[in-house]
């Protein structure tokens, strides 16, 4: 058996042998001075390149321990074919052909929102970034057009109709993240169902929108707040919704008040710098921002 993590070796520099610590403090796609390169290419698996396996919920086969997070390799799998995903450094991850079958002593299927408070730095963010393509491989086996068979483009990311040649990408959501300033109060959410911590204001793009509408309508949507002044932060790729979030701040009208869609959330308060909560870790560009102004760093929100 040979499993995949990538570990502080001779020859590493000093910064690449990076704390535990330090890892926690970096929001998921932070992974310098690891760099992810996504450009497709028709690889064959090394033995000891990573080969990740998802159940049909999209669980993963993965080895959890003292906060590392280890993968099947593609010695794991001799005789099967599998799915190049991108590469971190030269470490190249593949996806696990459907048919693939795996037994190791020590490995089990965990959700990818139990993998969030499991493991941290490169291997989870390349743990979010493979379920987001996971999800779109077994999402599109069929022509969304004429209902044939999908089948790999030879020359990039993409599926095609083995049929009627349509072609399909990878499908990315845009959503907008925002924090509500009032003053020294920042809006903090909380949602009805799912994700039980402190959030703020969240939602998609519409069709024939801008983001800056997207945001005055997404927060008057789910807190009745008027906005003014919008201005972009920062974005993240949240391959765990296949998300790409934008973060926005924005200034609340002088006599905005709460009214809250009870739908949506089961939160919604103006909470004073000192008095926010933060997230349990800092994977998010939710809790980045809520960060920023929770430390006053008016160079991020003014």
């Amino acid at each position: 058996m040979t499993v995949s993590y990538i570990c502080v070796t001779e020859g590493y520099s000093a910064n690449e042998a990076r704390l535990d610590k330090e890892l926690l403090l970096s929001m998921i796609q932070d992974i310098a001075p690891d760099k992810l390169d996504n450009a497709y290419s028709a690889r064959v698996p090394r033995p000891e390149d990573p080969v990740l396996l998802f159940d049909e919920s999209g669980k993963l086969y993965v080895k959890a321990q003292d906060g590392r997070l280890y993968f099947t390799t593609a010695a794991d799998f001799p005789d099967a074919s599998h799915i190049y995903l991108f590469a971190i450094n030269d470490t190249w991850y593949f996806l696990a052909s459907q048919t693939a079958k795996c037994d190791l002593p020590g490995y089990e299927y965990r959700g990818i929102r139990e993998l969030r408070d499991l493991g941290q730095g490169r291997e989870l963010f390349a743990a979010f970034t493979a379920y987001h393509l996971w999800k779109w491989y077994t999402g599109n086996r069929f022509c969304g057009k004429c209902g044939g068979i999908n089948g790999f483009h030879p020359a990039e990311r993409a599926l095609q109709c083995t049929k009627c040649g349509q072609l399909v990408y990878p499908r990315i959501n845009p959503a907008v993240i925002i924090g509500v300033i009032k003053g020294d109060c920042l809006l903090i959410t909380r949602y009805r169902t799912g994700y039980a911590h402190n959030a703020l204001v969240a939602g998609f793009a519409e069709i024939g929108e801008t983001l800056e509408e997207t945001v005055r309508r997404e927060v008057m949507e789910e807190t009745g707040v008027s906005v003014r002044n919008i201005r972009y932060y920062k974005s993240q790729p949240w391959g765990m919704a296949q998300d790409l979030l934008m973060g926005f701040y924005c200034d609340a009208e002088d006599d905005a008040v709460i009214h809250m869609d009870e739908n949506e959330l089961k939160y919604a308060e103006w909470v004073r710098r000192d008095d926010i909560v933060l997230q349990p870790n800092d994977l998010s560009l939710t809790n980045d921002m809520m960060k920023q102004f929770k430390q006053n760093n008016t160079a991020a929100f003014a």
